[in-house]
């Protein structure tokens, strides 16, 4: 019975010898070529990023054209919130609804209209903050890019208001078009212009 409890004894001894020797020899070999030893693969971090945010007056309007990048991929998001700041007051916070389709690519842009009538001229900060938010409340995602306008209202009123207003728009949720979408659109809608000028001309 000794001697079987012996002869045990020495083949988990071995046992345990080579395990050990192989785990030296492959974390000799990882550290020799620098290999790191992950048990999961790594996933590329999304991101949103405001490329540029643009600017235009029209009367006592001025419309911000907001462009940004989604990465990896669109595919990734299907929502993200944009927050709108003027002179450091939120003026709007919206939803925007990501469309999954072929015929996009991973840059949009999204554009809103403040009401200017009764701002004074002046320069002013503009920020815009996008995020993905959830159910938490925790912002992921997060970015920000801010710019400073030099605005000169066209007409001049009699009552100054310190904040401008966004123009309303119908649905919470918005559905942003690419300008790749755009084109697309717009050769759509020639197209159909054309067709519908020959019929006239045929009748």
């Amino acid at each position: 019975m000794g001697k079987l409890t012996k002869t045990l004894l020495q083949r988990e001894r071995m046992q345990a010898s080579v395990k050990q020797s192989k785990q030296s020899t492959l974390d000799n070999l990882a550290y020799q070529f620098n290999i790191q030893r992950t048990n999961k693969a790594s996933k590329p971090a999304k991101t949103i990023i405001i490329t540029d945010i643009a600017s235009a007056t029209k009367e006592d309007e001025l419309a911000l054209k907001i462009e940004f990048s989604l990465l990896p991929s669109k595919q990734s998001f299907s929502k993200v919130n944009l927050d709108l700041y003027f002179q450091e007051h939120m003026l709007n916070s919206k939803t925007v609804s990501i469309p999954q389709s072929p015929l996009l690519n991973d840059n949009f842009e999204y554009t809103q209209i403040l009401d200017m009538k009764g701002v004074g001229a002046g320069n002013y900060l503009i920020r815009v903050e996008m995020y993905e938010l959830w159910a938490s409340g925790e912002k992921l995602n997060f970015t920000t890019k801010e710019i400073n306008i030099e605005y000169t209202p066209q007409t001049r009123e009699e009552r100054l208001v310190n904040i401008p207003t966004v123009k309303s728009v119908v649905g919470e949720d918005l559905v942003v078009v690419s300008p790749a979408e755009k084109t697309i659109y717009r050769e759509i809608e020639q197209d159909l212009k054309k067709e519908s000028i020959s019929k006239r001309d045929d009748w």
